[in-house]
């Protein structure tokens, strides 16, 4: 007669922690790359959102033109994020009610991976009103 080999309690188990720890340490790795990269994303457009409309109230001072308020933008953009964040800025002037307003559009590449991303992903206006 054969008898089957009894196997000591828990050796079915054996090895199966270095597998849960890799799993769950990934996984977790995964999770907290994308918070940064969202982090990183948010920085971004807050960044170009303050530029714009630092842009947009330079532009209306008395002494100064749209061009200037463009120029301020791209200054402060390269200064902060990169050259390739400040390729595409826009002026326009637009009316609310009775009030003129001044309206810098700045259109930017949406950060992926890293600051890696497709041009245009991100849209960000500024206004400023001429006094």
């Amino acid at each position: 007669m054969l008898r089957s080999a009894r196997l000591p309690a828990g050796a079915t188990e054996r090895g199966s922690a270095v597998v849960d720890f890799v799993l769950v340490g990934a996984l977790v790795s995964l999770v907290f790359m994308a918070v940064i990269q969202l982090a990183l994303v948010l920085h971004v457009r807050n960044t170009l959102i303050d530029a714009a409309a630092t842009g947009a109230r330079y532009g209306t001072l008395a002494d100064r033109s749209p061009e200037d308020g463009i120029r301020r933008t791209s200054e402060l953009i390269h200064a902060s994020l990169g050259a390739e964040y400040a390729g595409d800025i826009t002026s326009a002037e637009q009316t609310a009610g009775d009030a003129r307003l001044l309206e810098i559009t700045v259109r930017a590449p949406l950060p992926v991976i890293g600051l890696i991303g497709p041009d245009g992903g991100i849209e960000v206006a500024g206004h400023a009103a001429w006094r």
